[in-house]
């Protein structure tokens, strides 16, 4: 008789559609946070925009940190241990709050070099407006780290919804903080990012008094009792830190990016941030099924059902082909409204408007198998190859095609998605072929 599948359709979809809303709630309130800034002024919105590239490379940092406790524990539920499942979740408590701070204190010492460095060609205006949303953001670094942590605790227990609750409450008190430090303080982007620092605070408080509640199967308690366990934190890192110098190179790439489009004047900064916001709503929910997918392949591996990882693999890459047309084509009928609603000068919005019909064209063509099968590799322990790839395609197809084309033609922002494009593209083949030799099968990440 044929082994019965893991997961059926029916606690798939339990498990994906929270990690999905809640991706897609809090791409939501971002564009609503950016459409909020961008009534302030184009100094505002590109300060904000420019800003956030850093932010961003810090926090998926973090993100890829939390990812890997995703995996061990994951892997370790599949095997039913709960015990070293819930000291690996203890220990990536631990890890995230000690580096967690230390960034933050880094950043907090050298933030206006910083800015000046990467960012010195931008306006006057624009510099003071970053150095003051650098600030409150940069508070809030651990918080949010605390959160992405105690949400991959719970989403390797196939708990997604309990952190969609906080992250969706916790966007609800953002926009309402922004409504009101914005237009009724008049505060401007000190407004917009206190009310960020503000709801951070309370996605981590909250995740973390949930996950102290004994009815769930992972539970993180009696912090004073927690002491570092190297071998766990060694094997958290083994897979954390491949995705977290992924993720953050990743992120250098758009700094490098961004720092060719802010030569291009305010105008092209405004229409690239808000289509960077718009192209990131339209793959948001797939990104979700990617980040459950983790906890599937996870579980399968440490069952030892490669076979059930492999056809999970294949099956949420299909479904994700589906929910990424849609995805594109609903946020691309809302570009124009969207544009009117931020207040964009016509020709920002005319430029956003052309690089999204590009985007909704080519995305479902080559996005889906350049992310969605990685995220699978990366739950069975292939990281490294992920990040080699990524690394090396991301440098010679994004960065260096996009500086050509912004700095060397007349092409202008649109550079940057043409890169983009090709950079999906030679990835994509890449992870393909991957995935069909089955090497990451190989890999072991708990003994």
């Amino acid at each position: 008789m044929k082994e019965k599948h893991i997961f059926s359709n029916k606690e798939l979809w339990a498990l994906l559609i929270p990690v999905m809303v809640e991706q897609l709630l809090t791409s939501l309130m971002g564009t609503v946070d950016t459409i909020m800034v961008s009534n302030v002024g184009s100094e505002a919105i590109s300060a904000v925009s420019l800003v956030d590239a850093i932010n961003v490379l810090v926090i998926q940092a973090f993100a890829a940190l939390a990812a890997g406790g995703t995996i061990i524990c994951s892997q370790y539920l599949g095997r039913t241990d709960k015990k070293n499942a819930e000291n690996a979740a203890s220990q990536v408590v631990l890890s995230t709050v000690v580096l967690s701070l230390l960034v933050t204190m880094v950043c907090l010492a050298v933030r206006t070099p910083l800015l000046r460095l990467i960012f010195g060609a931008v306006e006057p205006e624009v510099m003071r407006n970053s150095e003051i949303y650098f600030f409150y953001t940069a508070l809030s670094f651990p918080f949010i780290a605390l959160f992405n942590s105690g949400s991959a605790i719970f989403r390797a227990q196939k708990n997604t919804r309990t952190p969609m609750t906080i992250s969706v409450t916790s966007n609800f008190m953002n926009i309402g903080g922004n409504a009101f430090l914005i237009w009724g303080m008049h505060m401007g982007v000190a407004g917009a990012a206190i009310a960020t620092l503000a709801s951070r605070v309370f996605c981590a408080v909250m995740v973390m008094y949930c996950l102290r509640k004994p009815r769930y199967e992972l539970t993180v308690r009696d912090y004073r009792r927690i002491r570092p366990d190297w071998s766990c934190i060694r094997r958290v890192l083994s897979v954390g830190i491949p995705s977290g110098v992924e993720n953050s190179m990743f992120q250098f790439g758009k700094l490098a990016i961004q720092s060719t489009v802010s030569t291009l004047g305010t105008v092209a900064i405004a229409a690239q941030a808000m289509t960077n916001i718009l192209e990131g709503l339209n793959g948001i929910c797939v990104m979700g099924v990617g980040m459950g997918m983790m906890t599937v392949v996870g579980q399968c591996i440490g069952a030892g059902r490669e076979d059930e990882a492999v056809y999970y693999i294949k099956k949420l890459s299909v479904w994700s082909e589906f929910i990424m047309i849609a995805n594109c084509l609903v946020v691309f009928a809302a570009t124009k409204p969207i544009t009117i609603l931020g207040g964009m000068e016509a020709e920002s919005a005319r430029m956003c408007f052309e690089m999204m019909l590009a985007i909704t064209i080519y995305k479902p063509i080559a996005w889906v198998c350049s992310f969605v099968p990685a995220y699978g590799m990366r739950a069975a322990g292939d990281v490294k190859f992920s990040m080699i790839v990524t690394c090396v395609s991301m440098w010679l197809c994004r960065v260096s095609l996009a500086v050509v084309l912004c700095r060397f033609t007349d092409i202008g922002p649109m550079g940057v998605w043409v890169a983009m494009f090709t950079d999906w593209t030679v990835r994509g083949f890449i992870f393909l072929y991957r995935f069909h030799s089955r090497k990451w099968l190989r890999h072991r990440v708990i003994e």
